[in-house]
């Protein structure tokens, strides 16, 4: 890499990629507050157990149909336009929870918020992706992926404060959760639309040189990968190699949105309290250590050139976690279910650099919304997986054991991907 693309990368990172990381924090938290507001929600809306999970899980059927004409869309229009957009579009449909009373409204509420954030996950990839050379891809996918370990803990204490201002001004705590960080995204939607850049050549914060080099390198490695700049989308989600890493990624999601649903109510129970700003402070614990994960895994996998492997021991690691955490040891519990964040979370980032290195243009955007599709399928099972295991066996040890099963299945997959990564054609 010459100096001056190293300094274009080096600027491009501190511009974007801190806001970007905002961006997923409020993103993960609208997505996963739900668990906080588990035990009031279910008790003023007389909602059951199955209820609250197909309810979670209805954001993902959402995520899962609209994911590919949204990244379509944001590939079109530009990042400036489209996530600021759904950013706040979102916003609003995330703080329209504090009027749920009944099963049918939750649900159709969880479906519009998943409709609204569809294309926010897969555009990031694409949107990094078409900023960053290959050679840089796993440390900027790793370091946006603080953003889900960030949203919880920073976000488990102040939705557990939000949770005790319960009666304030007439409102419930779960209430006031859902208007707060509602009206956050709004706001970091608005924002977005004036801040963001949508691509290299309009980023007129570099300077002609630094942008000139940038976009060399970022065309040479387009056309290394066969498909030009802006290659059809039909043959790219025609491609094997493509639903084969969809089906991985299910196994990661399904595996890890089946403990991030219900880990505040597993802390919950593991010190015999309800959910406020202590279970929220002990729920940041096993976040720190997928945040370390996030920083330390697509490193490694980085420093050894042994991607596949690297992601595979992280997931078996998260399945060790699932399979030995127990509501009866606090302490083991909490240590537990941090094994099982780290493992989950830190294969996630180095997984993307699979698909991010053969996909470009048009077919990148389709093409990563359609592995991110078949994971959302995976993310709608999890929460269900472990009531069904549940209530089948009669255990509750039974739905962490069938996660903690399809991580094995995950980590096994994983280590079968092949790295497709040519070399780069200048640099």
């Amino acid at each position: 890499m010459t100096p001056l693309l190293a300094t274009a990368v080096r600027r491009v990172a501190w511009r974007l990629v801190p806001f970007l990381l905002l961006l997923y924090v409020l993103a993960f938290l609208d997505r996963v507050n739900i668990g906080f507001a588990k035990q009031a929600f279910l008790g003023d809306t007389g909602l059951g157990e199955g209820a609250y999970a197909f309810g979670a899980s209805m954001f993902f059927v959402a995520y899962a149909l609209f994911e590919i004409p949204s990244n379509l869309i944001l590939h079109r229009v530009g990042a400036r336009a489209w996530i600021g957009s759904t950013m706040m579009a979102w916003g609003v449909f995330s703080a329209a929870m504090m009027l749920v009373r009944s099963g049918p409204g939750f649900y159709a509420l969880r479906f519009l918020v998943g409709a609204a954030e569809a294309g926010f996950f897969p555009g990031m990839i694409w949107y990094l992706s078409s900023w960053f050379p290959a050679r840089n891809r796993p440390a900027m996918f790793g370091v946006f992926y603080f953003g889900a370990p960030l949203a919880q803990i920073f976000g488990g204490p102040v939705s557990g404060l939000l949770l005790d201002m319960n009666g304030r001004g007439g409102l419930r705590g779960w209430q006031w959760m859902f208007l707060v960080e509602g009206v956050l995204a709004i706001a970091a939607g608005a924002w977005s639309c004036a801040y963001l850049t949508s691509l290299p050549r309009d980023a007129h914060w570099l300077s002609p040189a630094e942008r000139g080099a940038l976009q060399g390198q970022l065309e040479a490695e387009a056309q290394a990968k066969g498909g030009g700049d802006d290659p059809s989308v039909l043959p790219i989600l025609r491609k094997g190699r493509i639903w084969r890493l969809g089906i991985v990624y299910a196994t990661t999601q399904l595996s890890f949105y089946g403990v991030t649903f219900y880990l505040p109510s597993e802390v919950s129970a593991l010190l015999g309290r309800k959910i406020g700003l202590e279970v929220g402070l002990v729920s940041a614990i096993p976040w720190l250590c997928a945040f370390a994960a996030a920083y330390g895994v697509p490193r490694l996998a980085a420093r050894t050139g042994r991607r596949a492997a690297v992601a595979a021991l992280s997931m078996a690691v998260g399945a060790a976690g699932i399979a030995i955490s127990s509501p009866h040891h606090p302490a083991l519990g909490v240590a537990a279910l941090g094994l099982a964040a780290a493992g989950l979370l830190g294969a996630q980032p180095v997984f993307w650099t699979f698909p991010a290195d053969e996909l470009a243009g048009r077919g990148a955007a389709g093409g990563i919304a359609l592995i991110n599709s078949i994971g959302a399928v995976g993310s709608f099972m999890g929460p269900n997986l472990k009531v069904l295991a549940e209530s089948f066996i009669g255990s509750p040890r039974a739905g962490s054991l069938a996660l903690a099963g399809v991580a094995v299945i995950g980590a096994v997959l994983l280590s079968l991907v092949r790295d497709q990564r040519r070399p780069a054609a200048r640099g």
